[in-house]
């Protein structure tokens, strides 16, 4: 039987999709304006030694662009050909680049002009490009280019580039990137190197795009949803496996040296044969399970910081490969709810389809309200202040959609 793209039909518009993206931009609002204050909860706040509900956010983001991106791309290719195709998906997330380098603002990098000639280019711009532009519609931006070239391409191809890519993140996390991550000021998730491991959400969603949108899909052997099931529980497992590396950090094994050195190991990355046989030495087999997520783990007097521990601030391989799976559970019941038995809600659909002005409104609308709710303020007045920035958010949003106005890159 021909496909959808064969008899020349346009498929029909995943509802799912913008109801997960929408759920995720309000997720993102939320960690964002509330995480800083004193009364909100642990796992509303971002960690950077776990994976805690705040953390599974901008992975979904990922997620969600590598799903679209290879809608968009597989329906550019039927009409266009491979290069205008490449090319034009290319200048969009130049585009959309750019548009970060203007959102991410940055002080003033020297009072006048002799002290920025002393400073000189490197000076002026080693901290934007370790922190301040290195933020999420950037990752977005260098991801996408990044996975490109394989979009197209079928899924072992995909799957191989997403797992290279993870293993030249470990490699240049032993070079240099897990402790420049960490000395101040400290990396934004993952610094300049973080989309080779934000890969790994992105090349899922587009594997789930090809296992749920009848224009591009293959004929699985298992439904989508199963499928999605099956391997969202399957990388989450193995994002916790890999998690359980952290326990070989804890302060008993790596001896007294540890106790008062500074938070991060001092072989953060590879463990050494001393590690293992004191973890076989002193521990039993509970001993080897690291803490499941959402649970925050000791800390760094008891267990150094390290590469196999779940950091957004680090963009680690267990991190992303666990918020990979995550996101894909949450999507498959999005898809469920949303096109299986047709049940949506208005809000997620305002955020979600204009989800890059959301993005860079809520900067704005967050610094117009927050002045007025200071962070040690009592939950009742800090929630309040929420409502209201959220309240504010939705009113201009829902105007725009209201007049048809959609900006996407």
């Amino acid at each position: 039987m021909p496909s959808h793209a064969e008899q020349g039909v346009k498929p029909a518009r995943l509802v799912s999709l913008d109801q997960f993206r929408g759920y995720t931009v309000l997720g993102m609002l939320l960690v964002n304006y509330f995480g800083g204050y004193h009364v909100c909860p642990q796992d509303l706040k971002h960690s950077n030694d776990y994976c805690s509900y705040a953390d599974t956010i901008m992975p979904q983001f990922l997620f969600a662009v590598g799903f679209a991106l290879r809608l968009t791309f597989g329906r550019r290719m039927e009409q266009s050909g491979d290069w205008s195709s490449y090319g034009r998906i290319a200048r969009r997330l130049l585009g959309l680049l750019l548009i970060s380098l203007v959102v991410y603002t940055v002080g003033a990098r020297a009072p006048n002009w002799e002290k920025l000639m002393e400073i000189g280019v490197w000076g002026a711009i080693a901290e934007p490009l370790k922190r301040q532009w290195f933020q999420t519609l950037s990752h977005i931006a260098i991801t996408s280019l990044w996975i490109v070239p394989v979009i197209h391409a079928n899924h072992s191809i995909r799957i191989a580039w997403a797992i290279s890519s993870g293993l030249l993140h470990v490699l240049l996390s032993y070079w240099f990137n897990f402790v420049w991550c960490h000395t101040p000021p400290n990396a934004i998730d993952g610094g300049p190197l973080g989309f080779l491991t934000w890969t790994i959400p992105a090349i899922a969603g587009s594997i789930v795009c090809d296992w749920f949108v009848p224009a591009v899909k293959s004929q699985p052997t298992l439904s989508p949803i199963h499928r999605g099931l099956v391997w969202g529980c399957v990388l989450m497992l193995m994002g916790y496996a890999l998690s359980c590396g952290t326990r070989l950090y804890d302060v008993e094994v790596l001896g007294p040296e540890e106790v008062e050195s500074v938070k991060i190991a001092s072989q953060p990355v590879l463990p050494t044969a001393k590690q293992f046989i004191n973890k076989a030495a002193t521990s039993n087999r509970a001993g080897w399970l690291a803490e499941p997520p959402f649970v925050k783990p000791p800390d760094a007097t008891v267990r150094k910081w390290n590469y196999w521990m779940m950091s957004q601030r680090a963009g680690t391989l267990s991190y992303l490969i666990f918020a990979t799976g995550f996101s894909v559970v949450v999507f498959v019941g999005f898809y469920v709810v949303c096109d299986r038995y047709h049940f949506s809600v208005g809000l997620f659909r305002t955020f979600g389809t204009n989800a890059l002005i959301a993005y860079i409104l809520h900067d704005m609308v967050s610094n117009a309200v927050q002045p007025f709710f200071p962070k040690d303020s009592p939950a009742w007045y800090a929630l309040s202040g929420l409502a209201i920035y959220f309240g504010i958010t939705w009113i201009i949003l829902r105007a725009l959609e209201k007049q048809g106005v959609f900006i996407r890159v």
